[in-house]
């Protein structure tokens, strides 16, 4: 099929797989950390490096990710991973499509009477959508260690 589904908004393999070369950049975010080569990230995301190296380059173009070339190259993303939502990504790599869930016919819904099913499909397409604006490239950060605890001495 090749369509990541949420709700009734749906987007293709090239926005997944944006997201995935994204993540990778988000779940090794410092504000001083080294640039990531897009062949590292397209090896351990397990896409083509230079597919991951032309995703990386729209996102920089857009102004997601910094990118420097040369010895020590690589990338790494332009803001904190909290300022980047899915549905920015989403809308980059690829359109959207709403498709209409319901079971009468294409026509039905929209065209009269909604369908008795029309109120639970609009809330998971709402419910979608927010999904992807309320979701940032923060949920990919890795959790904070715990703090370190300490003996309590004996008398």
């Amino acid at each position: 099929m090749g369509w990541l589904e949420a709700g009734m908004l749906r987007y293709g393999k090239l926005a997944r797989q944006a997201v995935s070369v994204l993540s990778y950049l988000a779940e090794h975010y410092r504000p001083d950390a080294p640039a990531v080569s897009s062949r590292e990230i397209g090896r351990v995301r397990k896409i083509p490096a230079a597919l991951a190296a032309k995703l990386l380059s729209q996102a920089s173009t857009a102004g997601l990710v910094l990118g420097s070339t040369g010895p020590g190259g690589g990338y790494r993303l332009a803001k904190h991973p909290g300022e980047i939502s899915l549905a920015v990504i989403v809308s980059l790599f690829g359109r959207s499509q709403e498709e209409s869930l319901c079971p009468y016919s294409l026509d039905w819904c929209g065209n009269g009477d909604p369908c008795p099913l029309h109120e639970g499909f609009a809330k998971l397409k709402e419910d979608a959508r927010a999904f992807l604006e309320g979701t940032t490239l923060a949920a990919f950060l890795p959790a904070p260690a715990p703090p370190a605890r300490r003996k309590a001495k004996r008398s």
